[in-house]
Order: C-alpha cells, then sequence, then structure tokens
C-alpha cells in the first residue's frame, strides 16, 4: 500500500516521486514506467469521439488514484483520490487516513482545522468540505439521511454541518479555490529536471510557404530574463529550412537521441530494385522530445529539409511526446473537422490530431497529416 504525503494545491508523492499540478503528462508516465513494481494496473482513459473536449485519465485502479491532464496542454490539472482503502495518505507527515486512522469529518478536522461547514450536493448525495487547492467529500451513511440535510432554500441557506462520523469517499487536489473552475498551472520549476520545454512553436510562413519554425523555450533559472512569478527563464530561437546541423546545436542544444533513417522501403516496388546502389549513408533526426520536435537533416548537405510537430493525439502511434504549435494557415484542418482549437482560440489557429510534415523541396510546399505512421516509416 502506498504511503504519500498530501500537499494542497500542489502535489501528492513520497520520497522517491511525486505527481506534482502543472506536471506534463511524459514526466508522469515516465514516474510509472520507473516505480512499475509498485504502481501497477495503470488504465489510460480519453475519449475516442471527442478527445479534446474531455480531460486525459491515467487511472491507478490498484491504488485508487486518477490523474487529470488538461486536454489541450496536457498538464496535470487534478489529482483524484477515489478510494481512501488503498492508500494511506498524511499531511505534514502525520497520517489522517490509514488502516488504523478512518478517514472522518473530525479526523479531517484536527489535521487541517475546517474553519467553515461543508456544503451538501443533492445531485451526489455528498459533503463538500473545500479548502483552497483541497477538497474532501463525505458520504452519507445512508440514502435515507439525505432529506435531513437538505439546503433551506427560503433562508438562503446552502451551507450545513456535517454529520458527525460521515467518511471521506472522495479527495482532491487542484490549483485555486474552487475544484469546478480549476485550470492545469504553469509547469512548476521542480518538473524541469534540467530539459529544455516550449510555450508555443509557431510556423514561420512567407509567400512561397513554410520557412521553419519560431520556438519560445522555456527553462528553469534565476537572473535576467526570469520571469518572477514563475522562476523560469524565457527564451526565442528560429530554426529554418536549409540550417546546418551546427546551427540547430548552437541554437537549441543537444537532441535527446539521435535516429538515422532506413533504407527506402518502397524500393521494393521499383522496376529494377536489384540494380539500385545501397546509400552509403542516411538521413538523420534531431529528436527534441520535451519540445515535441523532430528535425530531419539531410545527408549529403547537413541541412535541414523537415520538420515533424508532435500534437501527443490520443491512441496514436507515437503518443507521448507534444509540440504546442500554432499555424495561423492551415486553415483546412478546422473546415473538414479534424481539429478544432482551443475555446478562445483565434479561429484560424489551428493544430493537427497527430502530426504535421513541414517540407520544402524545389521551391515547392507540402504538408502531410499523418495519424498512424511511425518516424521510421518517414
Amino acid at each position: 500500500m502506498l504511503d504519500l504525503e498530501v500537499v494542497p494545491e500542489r502535489s501528492l508523492g513520497n520520497e522517491q516521486w511525486e505527481f506534482t499540478l502543472g506536471m506534463p503528462l511524459a514526466q508522469a508516465v515516465a514516474i510509472l514506467q520507473k516505480h512499475c513494481r509498485t504502481i501497477k494496473n495503470v488504465q489510460i482513459l480519453y475519449s475516442e469521439q471527442s478527445p479534446l473536449s474531455h480531460d486525459l485519465i491515467l487511472n491507478l485502479t490498484q491504488d485508487g488514484i486518477k490523474l487529470l491532464f488538461d486536454a489541450f496542454n496536457q498538464r496535470l490539472k487534478v489529482i483524484e483520490v477515489y478510494d481512501l482503502t488503498k492508500v494511506k495518505l498524511k499531511y505534514c507527515g502525520v497520517h489522517f487516513n490509514s488502516q488504523a486512522i478512518a478517514p472522518t469529518i473530525e479526523q479531517i478536522d484536527q489535521s487541517f482545522g475546517a474553519t467553515h461547514p461543508g456544503v451538501y450536493s443533492p445531485a451526489e448525495q455528498l459533503f463538500h468540505l473545500n479548502f483552497r487547492g483541497l477538497s474532501f467529500s463525505f458520504q452519507l451513511d445512508s440514502w435515507m439521511e439525505a432529506p435531513k440535510y437538505e439546503p433551506n432554500y427560503a433562508h438562503g441557506l446552502a451551507s450545513l454541518q456535517i454529520p458527525h462520523g460521515a467518511t471521506v469517499k472522495r479527495m482532491y487536489i487542484y490549483n485555486g479555490n474552487s475544484l469546478q473552475d480549476t485550470k492545469a498551472p504553469l509547469m512548476p520549476p521542480s518538473c524541469f529536471l534540467g530539459n529544455v520545454y516550449t510555450e508555443c512553436v509557431d510556423v514561420l510562413r512567407d509567400e512561397s510557404g513554410p520557412l521553419g519554425l519560431r520556438l519560445r523555450l522555456l527553462t528553469a533559472g534565476s537572473g535576467p530574463g526570469v520571469l518572477s512569478d514563475s522562476k523560469m527563464r524565457l527564451s526565442e530561437r528560429c530554426i529554418y529550412f536549409g540550417d546546418s546541423c551546427q546551427d540547430v546545436l548552437s541554437m537549441l542544444g543537444s537532441p535527446h537521441k539521435i535516429f538515422y533513417k532506413s533504407e527506402d522501403k518502397m524500393k521494393i516496388h521499383s522496376p529494377s530494385p536489384h540494380k539500385q546502389v545501397p546509400s552509403k549513408c542516411n538521413d538523420y533526426f534531431f529528436n527534441y522530445f520535451t519540445l515535441g520536435v523532430d528535425i530531419l537533416f539531410d545527408a549529403n548537405t547537413y541541412q535541414v529539409k523537415k520538420f515533424v510537430l508532435h500534437t501527443n493525439y490520443p491512441g496514436h502511434y507515437n503518443f507521448n511526446i507534444k509540440c504546442c504549435y500554432t499555424d495561423r494557415n492551415m486553415h483546412n484542418l478546422q473546415q473538414v473537422g479534424l481539429y478544432s482549437g482551443p475555446p478562445g482560440s483565434p479561429s484560424g489557429e489551428t493544430s493537427s490530431p497527430s502530426q504535421v510534415i513541414f517540407s520544402k523541396q524545389h521551391k515547392s510546399v507540402w504538408i502531410n497529416i499523418l495519424f498512424w505512421t511511425s518516424t521510421d516509416d518517414l
């Protein structure tokens, strides 16, 4: 059984790992993979019909915990403990839920110091006791008790005292004062771990087509240029078609991985495949996983010839690599219903469902939308 520390409006974890609000999905998955011997039976839940309208959920069924990620930015928004019998919980080092301690209203009051009564929800048959960044839901002992705690709307009373002995059914950790209005916070500096992330990536264009990418990079640090409220450094870099390998390294640093393309898998369909001379060198990718960008270099010129931007669409082959990018000229995606921008975004500001390839060859420009294609096949 997991023994976890609760930090309101921040995190749930122990000495080995911590799920922190604002954490990117890929980092949470990495924690689960590393500690697979203690955290087992993890489900990924999402809507196949409208995956961008519902939260992406990692359900830790063995431990009774759900991690809810925002559908668009895929950062951790809410931590829900829905079965307190499967986990031990403590606050400031003192347990308020364990095999020996029941999470009753009296115990919660002792541990957190409730200063106001709970709010009763007739639809859920639950009392909700809310703190900043933390909420407890208490279940009634029987359905027959519900009418006794209905609020007296004639006097405008919607808050009532939680009955003695009521136990916690669910616990939520979130950002802000309201669970209903909460949003995923910015990535905290503790989640950077020396890596560079993107605030956004813009596709640069002119009349002839795409020119390259403008990346707004985020790093954790101190000194000039640091955002005071988040302790993060913001910088801007531009990468263009035709840039050399050295240019990209100086702008973005070393890639997480270099992948060399295999021989063309379609040459077997050519008229005389046996007469073709094998290539002595192959094109290669720079894979920047935390940026969600792959950059393809020509094997002969060592210059940029293609960009691959990952949207991390649920169900995609290359799921778990995310790039937050915009391309104001891709109106056709929204017209055919492949993707709708987030609420409040400009009408022409859209992204693709899976991957978008930007390539420029002999002054001709083409864009492909890939749904089930590995970068190995590009």
